[in-house]
């Protein structure tokens, strides 16, 4: 427990743009969404990816899962390089790492049943070869998601279930492989907030009881601070600051990082969102030099506009790329 499964070192990945002026030579600017991202995953242990929307969580969450191949740096499973965009070693590598989408909605075909939806991944990946091993293995997998008594949920239709009964599938789904990581992308930002706790729970009893590595990326860092043992905040495509999740959310070292928690709901303050008292977030074509989050930054110092702020180490894993802390650190 506790090894790493899946890491990604230094990923960069630039888009080219789909409008917007063209350049000297009628080529479009890159859009850089993720730039030099260093995150790892460990067994029976949930990771948890923070930031507002259009950080590049999402495209850091495809580049783990090799739906996108990166422009640079490497993804590793097992300590293992791994390249797997088509083919069977595609196919291997998604056996291994699952990605579980933010939409329940759009995840599953209407047009099939529950039992088709699960049984199908036992079948392409060999786990079930008989009609006997295939209604087994499903009723399994559902009493795994908590969709019981199975009988009634096996020949249901998508749309005659909730929302987070949708989720749930989607999970056994992804469970069906037997994956050594899940990679869950906004998993209950679209559920009724009545039922998204059951369904963190049922993520982060599924990582401790199975030795999953669990990556969960969410843009709220309360949910994330009571889920995860870690926390990485992004900004802007790249990684500001990471570390126990107590430690982070308590003290908090990075202004961004102090900005998201401040505009975390709590009912005994009354404040302005983020992006209301300090503006929206760069553009990712023509991102700020230097620090990304200078322009929004109620501390910057006149470097931060010219120049990408190191790792500052504040000690038992926690870290941050801030020039702020740095000086404290270093008197």
């Amino acid at each position: 427990m506790n090894d790493i499964v899946l890491e990604g070192r230094n990923l960069t990945k630039h888009f080219t743009a789909a409008r917007g002026p063209r350049g000297r030579f009628g080529k479009r600017p890159p859009v850089r969404a993720v730039e030099d991202v260093s995150i790892a995953l460990r067994a029976g242990s949930v990771t948890a990816l923070v930031g507002e929307s259009g950080c590049g969580k999402s495209t850091v969450a495809r580049l783990l899962a090799q739906v996108y191949p990166a422009t640079s740096g490497e993804v590793l499973l097992n300590g293992e390089p791994v390249r797997a965009h088509r083919g069977p070693a595609f196919k291997e590598y998604r056996r291994q790492v699952q990605l579980i989408f933010q939409d329940p909605f759009a995840s599953l075909n209407p047009f099939h049943r529950v039992r088709y939806h699960l049984a199908r991944p036992l079948r392409l990946h060999g786990h079930a070869r008989t009609d006997a091993e295939e209604r087994e293995q499903v009723a399994e997998l559902l009493e795994r998601v908590s969709l019981t008594p199975v009988e009634q949920f096996m020949d249901k239709m998508p749309h005659e279930l909730s929302g987070g009964q949708r989720q749930r599938v989607a999970i056994a789904r992804a469970l069906a492989v037997r994956p050594v990581a899940l990679i869950a992308d906004e998993p209950v930002s679209m559920l009724d907030v009545s039922i998204r706790l059951g369904v963190l729970r049922l993520l982060e009893g599924l990582a401790r009881e199975n030795g999953l590595a669990l990556l969960y990326i969410t843009h709220d860092i309360a949910s994330a601070r009571y889920f995860a043992e870690d926390i990485t905040v992004m900004y802007a495509g790249r990684l500001i600051e990471s570390g126990p999740s107590e430690e982070l959310t308590q003290s908090p070292r990075h202004p961004y990082t102090q900005l998201l928690l401040e505009s975390a709901p709590d009912p005994d303050r009354v404040a302005p969102p983020v992006g209301e008292r300090h503006g929206e977030p760069p553009s990712l074509i023509a991102p700020p030099s230097g620090c990304r989050f200078h322009p929004r930054c109620p501390v910057a110092l006149p470097v931060c506009s010219t120049e990408v702020p190191g790792r500052t180490e504040l000690g038992d894993g926690h870290w941050t790329h801030c020039r702020q802390a740095e000086a404290a650190v270093t008197g």
